[in-house]
């Protein structure tokens, strides 16, 4: 593993290059030969990039600091999808505050920080809550930021994104689709690239500004007409039915068994059917359908189960 501080006047850290967005936004950087040190759970993971990385050691401010020491931004994806006996999100809402207090020491100019649509420090929804907490400890620092806003993301290969994936896993695998409730609440998916232009967009900028981006895609779907947009893209139309939520949970945890995997919450499902990961009056802050997208990968999409539990096995 190659460790280092930043050296160079593009210099920014980022969270989960080992991982889905992060990755993304890795790249990003490289492509405009920008110098970026990782910082990962799990340094020794495989790096097919020969990336420069350091560990996110929630347990030694000092030595986090000290990865971040030289650097103008840092770009923040980190947290964890579900509460769980591994993580918690009250615990990645500490260790966010950890490394935001280490970027401050170290100097750093600007933060990025990957938020989520309708963040409320009064819901009972933990996940929702969190991301509130952490807006909030960004908005005391002394530290300009960029609140980026994504509901759900996707691209750029099948698979690679949990929710879009797994909605044509089901439709491909079942004869009949449920959702919860009236599956009229709505969602606004941006592509994974277009999310990662923004982010270094944003870690880039020296204006000094705070912002907050709601990081909407250009199209909008209820659940219910996104599984059928999804259908039609793939060929494999299904009818989709109403079910009480608890049904709809019981049926994802029983996928989730077969797979040694959670397919899906009864938070998740809360938050969905509160219409949480649906913005009104949204300006698309990215460019690529998902309409598009599905149609492009009809072949690939769904052929194969997404599952988070062993994502985290490897990428950490």
């Amino acid at each position: 593993m190659k460790t280092n501080v930043c050296e160079c006047p593009d210099r920014v850290a980022v969270t989960g290059v080992l991982g889905y967005s992060g990755r993304y936004m890795a790249r990003k950087l490289a492509e405009r030969g920008a110098r970026f040190v990782g910082l990962t759970n799990s340094p020794e993971k495989p790096n097919p990039h020969g990336w420069r990385l350091a560990p996110l050691c929630w347990d030694d401010p000092g030595t986090l600091a000290e990865s971040m020491r030289g650097c103008r931004a840092l770009i923040n994806t980190y947290w964890v999808r579900f509460n769980s006996r591994w993580f918690s999100h009250a615990e990645a809402v500490e260790h966010t505050r950890v490394l935001f207090e280490a970027a401050a020491r170290a100097g750093v100019e600007r933060i990025v920080h990957i938020s989520i649509t309708h963040p409320d420090r009064d819901s009972s929804l933990s996940y929702f809550r969190g991301k509130a907490e952490l807006e909030r400890m960004l908005e005391s620092q002394d530290i300009p930021y960029s609140v980026l806003r994504p509901a759900v993301l996707f691209g750029e290969r099948p698979g690679e994104d949990i929710l879009i994936n797994n909605m044509a896993w089901v439709l491909r695998n079942f004869p009949v689709v449920g959702v919860p409730g009236d599956g009229e609440y709505r969602l606004q998916p941006i592509h994974v690239e277009d999310l990662a232009a923004l982010a270094v967009r944003e870690a880039m900028a020296e204006d000094g500004e705070n912002r907050v981006i709601e990081a909407a895609g250009p199209e909008a779907y209820t659940f219910r007409g996104l599984f059928a947009m999804l259908g039609e893209a793939i060929g494999v139309k299904r009818p989709v039915v109403s079910v009480p939520p608890w049904c709809a949970f019981a049926a994802a945890r029983v996928m989730g068994v077969f797979h040694r995997d959670v397919m899906l919450t009864r938070d998740e499902i809360r938050g969905l059917m509160e219409d949480r990961l649906y913005v009104e009056g949204a300006v698309p802050a990215g460019f690529s359908r998902l309409s598009s997208w599905a149609r492009k990968h009809a072949q690939e999409l769904g052929r194969a189960y997404a599952c988070e539990m062993a994502r985290r096995r490897v990428e950490g």
